[in-house]
């Protein structure tokens, strides 16, 4: 029962200050002057004001709330070494028993980290989970907070600020753990293809040790170096970075006996190659409609540096024109062909015919360049079938065909062949899934005879129009039409040509995208995908090696034609080799160097400074006699100590909710009545004597 006095006015306050206060002033005056009955007339004023003011008994009756304990479970991946998990739960088990027996709290036990949800599983976030718990809870029904846990949280605030009640930690494993982990200090997550990147890592030990170990270096799965590491220094690692795309940089450390884990013994960067601008050489002959497009499409490229000749004037041609007056440049061949041949990733024929221009050994130095790696795409047109023809120089050796010396003069659509439905370099071009091809059309075309390599698109009466071919180490296209300017213009529609000119000039750069075979991994989230681009038309399962070492197969599946794909959902973060055929590729899944791997000894000293600040605790969970020794639960009050040397408290609640409330009006009905009139009377008799 709670008893309450409240007052509930028949006039507003206001009005009844108006009345009552001459009533008030008259009275105390009568007092200050000793006047016969100012006693009375008091009375009489108090009763008339009590009346008017109507006072109410009220009483309540209250049900008290029960306090709300947070019970926080770690069940990250660090708490699956060893024992903890057992720990744990025989420490979670016995809490919630003894908990049991205080009607006067009301537990709630949330779990983090659980094998259920992998995104949590990358860091122990306790807090986050403890916010959550108690998000509907207000600050006094807090009773407080107990964790279980190995000690490695990774969200702990700066301060209790936020925290209602005690924290209470109880701290799984042992105190005489060991163990060894390596870690990137500094690691770039870009750089530049076949430079050196600059990169920092150290060896960790806990506890604290001193001596050299062995760093095993990998790029992409191939070993590159074994360096000499001091524990606990910031040692250099200089790395040349392979390939454009992700390249996978791991350093990887011995496991030593005893040590808790050697989960951490590894470390992965993630590195994206990028190429400097390739250098791009276009010589075109004569002007014409199409030397623009290429032109433009080159420009336009922000990864290309492009040098641009064209032979306006040829040899042939002499009008008399003083040589001081003409505004053209000479073509520095020797330079460009001779002494920086080789500074070029692509050398691009457009429309050019021999004319002495070019001496004729220059033409074997190209060859030779592209045997040696280099990439050379010849644009035809009517002058590769005359007698002009580059096909008719020592060029011929690195040219996937030669001319018939017919030139088709007739519309046709250019279509992909099997090949090139297949080929990375047209499958999958805008326009080509129908028949005809949604695209204009051309109307010339150089006739070959039996060309090499790969035919990817045919043209008029089904010949050839463009091939792709692999001379030596190096690549050769050739388009044989200089018709693609009708796409560019919009012709009947226009085309595909900004998509297909930039594949073919950076598949002869040898993009790693534009490989006919090619394999791919990639991880996101918990999830492996497996990519394979090939020119056949089964590759079969992608064998992967997990972490762990378990080996498992993904099935690939036809996405289109020459290229597939696959996935699986696994369960481990770490580095997956995946294989098919002959190629193999690295995917890493998760997060790159989770903080749930970095550090895995447990400890007390996390979790301490805030247990101290809200008046907690934090002791390791210990094995007695008959179980675990866990401390005691003592309900606690107000501002009460909240730790003891074997005990831990958690605060009660004073809250409570009201289910009803009785009013008893004190100055109404006939008792109020007879009140006033007794006073009012008592005061006029006594004024009428």
């Amino acid at each position: 029962m709670n008893l309450a006095l409240s007052f509930e006015p028949l006039v507003p306050w206001l009005w009844l200050a108006v009345l009552l206060v001459p009533v008030a002033a008259l009275a105390l005056y009568g007092l200050f002057a000793r006047q016969r009955g100012a006693w009375l007339r008091l009375a009489a004023g108090i009763a008339l004001g009590l009346a008017l003011a109507n006072p109410v008994l009220l009483d309540e009756e209250r049900e008290p709330l029960k306090s709300v304990v947070a019970l926080v479970v770690d069940r990250s991946q660090s708490q699956e070494i060893g024992d903890r998990t057992d720990m744990t739960d025989r420490a979670v088990a016995e809490l919630q028993a003894r908990l049991a027996r205080f009607g006067q709290f009301e537990v709630r036990t949330v779990e983090a980290g659980r094998a259920d949800a992998a995104d949590d599983r990358t860091e122990t976030r306790l807090f986050g989970a403890l916010e959550g718990a108690l998000r509907d809870v207000p600050p006094s029904r807090v009773a407080g907070a107990v964790m279980v846990t190995d000690g490695q949280v990774h969200d702990i605030p700066e301060s209790a600020a936020g925290l209602a009640g005690p924290l209470h930690a109880l701290i799984t494993g042992s105190e005489d753990e060991h163990d060894r982990r390596i870690r990137f200090e500094q690691a770039p997550r870009f750089g530049i293809v076949g430079r050196d990147l600059e990169m920092t890592y150290r060896v960790i030990a806990e506890p604290q040790e001193t001596g050299e170990v062995e760093v095993r270096v990998s790029v992409n799965g191939e070993l590159r170096s074994v360096e000499k590491a001091q524990i606990g220094d910031v040692m250099p690692l200089s790395i040349t970075v392979p390939n454009a795309g992700r390249n996978i940089i791991a350093l990887s450390i011995a496991p030593v006996p005893g040590e808790l884990t050697d989960a951490n013994n590894r470390a992965i960067a993630l590195v994206d190659g990028i190429r400097e601008n390739l250098r791009v050489l276009l010589v075109s002959g004569e002007p014409h409609a199409g030397e623009r497009t290429w032109r433009n499409l080159l420009k336009s490229d922000a990864s290309v540096d492009l040098v641009h000749f064209t032979i306006l004037r040829p040899p042939e041609k002499q009008d008399g024109t003083p040589i001081n007056e003409l505004s053209l440049i000479a073509f520095p061949t020797r330079e460009l062909f001779v002494e920086k041949i080789n500074d070029f990733d692509l050398i691009i024929f457009d429309r050019y015919q021999h004319r002495d221009v070019l001496p004729i050994l220059y033409y074997d130095y190209i060859a030779e360049y592209v045997e040696k790696g280099g990439a050379l795409l010849v644009a035809a047109g009517p002058e590769y079938a005359g007698e002009h023809s580059i096909a008719r120089t020592p060029l011929m050796a690195a040219l996937p065909a030669l001319p018939t010396g017919n030139v088709l003069e007739e519309g046709f659509f250019p279509r992909l062949t099997d090949t090139g439905k297949r080929h990375p370099v047209t499958r999958g071009l805008e326009g080509s899934g129908q028949e005809p091809p949604r695209w204009s059309r051309w109307f010339r075309q150089v006739d070959i005879d039996r060309p090499e390599g790969e035919v990817v698109m045919q043209g008029a009466e089904n010949r050839p129009l463009l091939l792709l071919d692999r001379k030596g180490e190096g690549r050769v296209g050739m388009l044989l039409s200089d018709q693609g300017w009708l796409w560019a213009r919009g012709f009947e529609g226009g085309g595909p040509h900004v998509q297909l000119y930039r594949r073919l000039a950076h598949w002869l750069m040898k993009e790693p995208e534009l490989e006919e075979e090619r394999l791919t991994a990639d991880g996101k989230g918990m999830t492996l995908s497996v990519t394979r681009q090939t020119m056949g038309d089964d590759p079969g399962p992608a064998r992967v090696i997990g972490p762990t070492g378990r080996t498992f197969d993904v099935q690939l599946s036809q996405k289109e034609p020459g290229l597939f794909t696959g996935s699986a959902e696994v369960d481990a973060i770490g580095l997956y080799q995946v294989g098919n055929g002959e190629l193999v590729t690295l995917a890493h899944v998760g997060p790159v160097n989770a903080p749930e791997f970095q550090d895995v000894v447990s400890t007390t000293d996390t979790l301490a400074p805030l247990a101290k600040e809200t008046g907690g605790s934090v002791r390791r969970v210990s094995a007695g006699l008959t179980g675990l020794d866990l401390p005691g639960i003592v309900p606690v009050s107000g501002g009460g100590a909240a730790s003891g040397r074997d005990w831990m408290g958690l605060r009660t609640t004073d809250d409570s909710i009201l289910k009803a409330v009785t009013r008893t009006p004190l100055f109404g009905g006939f008792l109020g009545l007879g009140l006033l009139l007794l006073a009012l009377g008592a005061t006029w008799y006594r004024e009428g004597r």
